[in-house]
Parts: C-alpha cells; sequence; structure tokens
C-alpha cells in the first residue's frame, strides 16, 4: 500500500486580498487523477469564511498537478463550497464566464523578494538605498543581480510541476523579478499562477525570504509591481481589423472602475501614470505603448491585426480570476456586429 500527500490549496475570505491557504490530505494507492481527489472539509471561521457556530466549508479540486518537492506529493488547487454545495462568496472562480475555454490568457507576475531579517528587498542596504533604476533590468552579474538562485530554483519547481510557465527575468527595481505563464481558458490561466506564487511562497521558507505582492512596497523613484493580463479570444486572434480592436479596447472604457476595484489593493500607489503606467484615474490604449492602461503590441498589429491585447493596469496582488473574470465579461459586451 502506498501512501500520496495531497496538498490542498484555497483562498481565504480576507478582503479585499485574499491569501491562499494549504493543509495535506494522506490517501492510500492515489491514482494521481483529479477525479480522484475526494472533496474535503476545513474551518471557515478560521479564515473569516464562516461563523464559529457554522464553521464548515468545502473544498472541491478543480486542478492537480505533481509536488516537484514532496515525494509521492500532489498539489490540488481547489474551489470552496458553502456546505450546501454552492459556490462561497468568496470563490470567483466559479463566476468567470468562459467555459469554452476561447479565452487565452498570458500573466506576467511581478514581486519583490525580501529579506526576512532585514524586511528589505534583496540588494537594498540597511539604512539606505541601492543604486538608482537602470541596471538591474534583465542584468548579469552580483553588482545588479539578487536572488538568482532562488528565481531558478522557482522556475524547475513550475516546470517539474506541470505549469506552462514560459520564461523568468530580473525587473527594474533591485530585488524585483517576473515570471510569466500561458494557458488557454481563463479559470485555467488562474489556477497556475496560484499554484505557481504558492510554489514560491512555499520556497521562500528554505531561504529566510518573502514575497511582496503589494503593488508599491518601495516608494519613491521606484518601479512597482504588476501582474499584466495578455488576453485573446477567437475575434481578436482572426478578425484582421483594426476598427474591431478600437472597439474592443473602447467597450474598456466606460467601465473602468469595476476593472480597478478587482484589480489589486493599494494599486493608486502603482498607477501614477510614472514608472510605465498609466493614472488610475484615466483610460487609454495605444499600439506599444507601456504608459497605457491598454497595449496593443506591435506584433499584433504586424500580423494584420490578429492578435491579443495587454491591459496593465492588474497590480501585483490581484486575484487573476477575479482579473480575468472582468477582462471576459468586458471583451463580450463589446458591441461587434
Amino acid at each position: 500500500m502506498s501512501k500520496s500527500k495531497l496538498e490542498y490549496i484555497w483562498l481565504d475570505g480576507y478582503y479585499p486580498t485574499q491569501n491562499m491557504r494549504s493543509k495535506t490530505k494522506v490517501i492510500d494507492d492515489f491514482s494521481g487523477k483529479l477525479e480522484d481527489c475526494p472533496i474535503w472539509s476545513f474551518d471557515g471561521s478560521s479564515t473569516k469564511q464562516a461563523e464559529g457556530n457554522d464553521s464548515d466549508c468545502l473544498l472541491k479540486p478543480i486542478a492537480i498537478y505533481p509536488d516537484p518537492a514532496r515525494e509521492n506529493g500532489f498539489l490540488v488547487m481547489t474551489e470552496v463550497l458553502s456546505a450546501d454545495g454552492t459556490p462561497h462568496p468568496t470563490n470567483a472562480r466559479a463566476k468567470i464566464d468562459d467555459n469554452d475555454n476561447d479565452f487565452w490568457f498570458g500573466f506576467e507576475q511581478e514581486y519583490f523578494i525580501m529579506d526576512k531579517d532585514t524586511q528589505l528587498p534583496l540588494g537594498f542596504p540597511i539604512g539606505g538605498y541601492p543604486g538608482p533604476q537602470g541596471m538591474y533590468y534583465c542584468s548579469v552579474g552580483g553588482k545588479n543581480t539578487h536572488g538568482r538562485d532562488f528565481v531558478e530554483e522557482h522556475a524547475d519547481l513550475c516546470i517539474a510541476a506541470g505549469l506552462n510557465f514560459e520564461g523568468i527575468n530580473q525587473e527594474v527595481a533591485s530585488g524585483q523579478w517576473e515570471f510569466q505563464l500561458f494557458a488557454k481558458g481563463a479559470k485555467k490561466a488562474g489556477d497556475e499562477i496560484w499554484v505557481a506564487r504558492y510554489l514560491l511562497d512555499r520556497l521562500t521558507e528554505k531561504y529566510g525570504y518573502y514575497i511582496e505582492y503589494h503593488p508599491k512596497p518601495v516608494k519613491g523613484d521606484w518601479n512597482g509591481s504588476g501582474m499584466h493580463a495578455n488576453f485573446s479570444n477567437t475575434l481578436l486572434r482572426t478578425c484582421g481589423s483594426q476598427e474591431i480592436y478600437e472597439k474592443v479596447c473602447e467597450a474598456f472604457r466606460p467601465v473602468t472602475k469595476e476593472h480597478i476595484a478587482v484589480y489589486g489593493e493599494y494599486n493608486d500607489q502603482r498607477l501614477t501614470g510614472l514608472h510605465e503606467t498609466a493614472s488610475i484615474n484615466d483610460f487609454s490604449y495605444g499600439i506599444s505603448d507601456r504608459g497605457a492602461s491598454i497595449r496593443i503590441p506591435i506584433i499584433t498589429v504586424e500580423k494584420g491585426w490578429k492578435g491579443w491585447l495587454e491591459d496593465r493596469r492588474p497590480a501585483s496582488n490581484a486575484d487573476p480570476y477575479k482579473v480575468a473574470g472582468r477582462i471576459v465579461e468586458t471583451v463580450k459586451s463589446a458591441n461587434i456586429k
């Protein structure tokens, strides 16, 4: 009889920024298949998802990946259900309207690696600052590059887990990095970002680090952290029309506040109109414009207006389920005849 360790991962009820929670279920002779992962329960009163006198919430497995850091281990992403089996109010994944997986997403997750002892990003001296921005982005060498061993190990874990991991690079600020993931289907894209974040956070326990997802952890002349959302559907991938692309972009304008509401806490500190961002109070789009709310990639134009768009507004701490769900809703609302 073999035993397998299934790590059930879910999002708690903290608002507006939910946190990951997880616990291990040991199963005999597990097949490794999602359909053989049982529904499990947890104490919702400890995660702001239930009252103490009626505390049980349910965990519904929705994606499974091998756990590369554990022998006979699996990572099980779950949705939270109420005790009656209906989606819990904190369950944003269940609200995504993309059952045919027509929407494809490529998320660019930025983050700062923080030293647990100094409470500062890697490369920041106690009581001061490192050299100004300019030499850290995609840098090589010990003077400007901090945390590479950690980042490389995280990439290996994600690839070994079977995530569609597409790349890494150091970002503009010292100690700031980014990874990229792509998935066909809005729900799957969210699943993979959350599992990648889980592996990232768990890995910090070994290094004495922690991850800062705050979109502007270092004030002043330093870039903030985003989670740029590259997206397409059949329309955008095949239309071949600048007019249609502009109509899709214009569909975002009247619901700017609705998007910002789910694009991450403290995002006003990042979306200032500086440091490669548009102002949180404006909406704009443009070809190859990293200072716009939505960037139209030059490759999309060169391929005859067949490709994707990039919403540059989501913050690094945003929930990819909420971001994807809102983008799907807005694109579907575009007045395309």
